[in-house]
């Protein structure tokens, strides 16, 4: 916070910013304690909501705040359900910090699909199950990422950057 008043001070402004934290380990159905999910939660979950609330009174007029979820908001990764809730739970702070904060400050959400294959998994294989047949690049992110903070009457979505993936059948 003290970085912040000091920008302020020496009369900078935030003119958007896009929040990232993951976390998600392996927590299947039986596997769940207390402390593992505060944990996973708290990454997931609280500290992109502080961080947001930190952020707010320095935000310019106009300022494109921007929180990166992932696809288990339309499919729930089982074997990860705790992190899924998670994300859901940003999913819904999308629309609602957008009306608290309209019309000074635009909210976007991007849902991602898979970008960068964890280690082990057949980038082909997932490529396969999208409908352009094809995984993201982090050029693909930053495109969307680009057309929020660029469009002044964009506010309250989630964009879905999947290649289709949601559409084809499991």
């Amino acid at each position: 916070m003290a970085d912040l008043d000091t920008l302020a001070t020496q009369g900078w402004v935030i003119s958007g910013a896009v929040f990232l934290a993951g976390s998600f380990p392996a927590s299947p159905l039986g596997t769940w304690t207390p402390e593992a999910l505060e944990a996973t939660w708290r990454l997931n979950l609280s500290f992109p909501f502080l961080c947001a609330q930190a952020l707010v009174p320095h935000l310019a007029e106009g300022a494109c705040l921007q929180l990166l979820l992932d696809t288990s908001i339309h499919h729930p990764w089982l074997q990860r359900l705790p992190y899924s809730a998670a994300k859901a739970g940003l999913a819904a702070l999308v629309p609602g910090l957008a009306q608290l904060l309209a019309p000074r400050v635009r909210v976007v959400g991007h849902a991602l699909g898979t970008l960068l294959p964890a280690e082990g998994m057949d980038p082909a294989f997932l490529a396969s199950r999208t409908l352009l047949k094809r995984i993201g690049e982090p050029a693909d992110l930053c495109r969307a990422v680009r057309y929020a903070a660029e469009s002044p009457f964009l506010t309250g979505e989630t964009l879905t950057l999947d290649g289709g993936r949601r559409w084809v059948d499991r």
